[in-house]
């Protein structure tokens, strides 16, 4: 087991960060210890009432807000009960077992893991000293607790980074090397819960870069015609390999309903994210030279977008969708308007030598038209590039010659 100990001036933000989880499916409350309510008749704003009453005991506390993750070798699967076991002595051995705290099971990661959520206020207002108290306290109960409940022991830095909380790595499931549920299985953990896609389409866009597809089957199949759904690996081809796998089969129950509600959400949340793909390809386009569709998705590579093109049997575009992993969002091109569909693409990148041509004659004649001394039919009928390069106002310079002094003829008598 590892421990990881953080601390904030914000309990709300903590709270929030597991509710949220929670709604979404990728965690679950199992334990509220000194409450006055039990766990089910506990809302959001009887939680955090709670820990807000607390702090304020000590209003000179600005940073009194304890976030701590207890995380779990991936080979060990521990019942609820177990896990709340664990909790309440863990935080009995650093000095926290009569405040007031949260437990919540996270299954967003490659390992199972608990966030624990509590504040440094005693009941006499008193300050739980936080300094050095992962060296001091949680080091000594972590090896305790792994001896008294049989737990894989954590020793060492290299064992320690197995247990980030970081959700697992991206990498493409190899049909063979792992086991196919369990590869399928981290897969979907990642994409489901972080990435905004509306559509299935949009999801295999992203499914697909780790060797991951969700399919209906045909119409005519009783997986399509039942609202199945099947996940299935991919070959270095993109050609199904294996068993396919049904979505009741995986512990988040990733089917078509569950999806579906996931459509109707990310529509919403993503909608702030599209002018950000929309001005990276725009200025792709002013700054570099995009002669094809696949120029352009290599050039967006940089700028962490990955561009799925759509082609048919012969060859042609009929299709473009952006994967933006830094805002984590999915568009169909369409859905970003007609110039960053397929066909918009297309004619961004494959101007004409009709329209080059065009766009020269325009500027001729406007040239032309601004040109002195061009009235008369013969000088329209100049070439125009001879006009363009002929310099204005040929006329030849001839200095003025100095005009000699006349001499002045003095009158007599005057």
């Amino acid at each position: 087991m590892v421990a990881v100990i953080k601390t904030s001036t914000s309990v709300q933000r903590i709270l929030n960060y597991n509710e949220m989880k929670v709604k979404e499916g990728k965690a679950e409350c199992i334990s509220a210890i000194n409450f006055p309510l039990e766990l089910d008749r506990l809302n959001f704003t009887l939680k955090l009432n709670r820990f807000i009453k607390q702090a304020s005991l000590n209003e000179n506390v600005k940073r009194n807000a304890v976030h701590i993750s207890l995380n779990f070798d991936p080979s060990e699967n521990h019942s609820k009960e177990k896990l709340n076991e664990i909790a309440k002595v863990y935080m009995e051995k650093i000095g926290f077992g009569k405040q007031p705290f949260l437990v919540y099971q996270h299954y967003d990661a490659g390992h199972p893991h608990l966030h624990l959520i509590t504040n440094n206020i005693e009941r006499d207002g008193k300050r739980i000293d936080l300094h050095l108290l992962g060296v001091r306290k949680s080091e000594p109960a972590r090896k305790e607790i792994e001896e008294a409940f049989g737990l894989v022991k954590a020793e060492g830095r290299k064992t320690k980074e197995q247990f980030s909380l970081l959700p697992i790595a991206n990498r493409k499931v190899e049909y063979g090397k792992t086991a196919s549920k369990k590869a399928i299985n981290g897969v979907l953990n990642k994409v489901l819960f972080e990435y905004k896609y509306s559509s299935l389409p949009e999801l295999n866009a992203i499914l697909n870069q780790y060797n991951v597809h969700a399919d209906r089957g045909t119409e005519e199949s009783r997986v399509f015609k039942n609202n199945g759904l099947l996940y299935k690996i991919l070959d270095k081809d993109s050609k199904p390999v294996g068993v396919p796998i049904k979505a009741s089969d995986f512990y988040n129950k990733p089917t078509l309903k569950f999806l579906e509600q996931r459509f109707k959400i990310n529509e919403i949340k993503k909608e702030s994210h599209k002018n950000h793909v929309r001005n990276i390809i725009r200025e792709t386009f002013i700054y570099e030279m995009i002669k094809s569709p696949e120029k352009l998705a290599d050039r967006l590579k940089s700028e962490g977008i990955h561009v799925v093109l759509r082609k048919s049997n012969d060859g042609q575009l009929y299709g473009i969708t952006y994967v933006d992993h830094v805002t984590q969002c999915v568009f169909n091109g369409s859905r970003l308007g007609k110039q960053y569909s397929a066909k918009g693409i297309l004619e961004r990148c494959e101007p004409t030598m009709s329209h080059i041509e065009n766009n020269n004659q325009r500027s001729i004649i406007f040239l032309s038209n601004n040109t002195e001394n061009l009235e008369s039919e013969d000088h329209l009928k100049t070439n125009p590039i001879d006009i363009i390069l002929r310099a204005e106002n040929t006329n030849d310079y001839i200095p003025k010659q100095p005009k000699q002094k006349k001499k002045r003829k003095l009158r007599r008598g005057i």
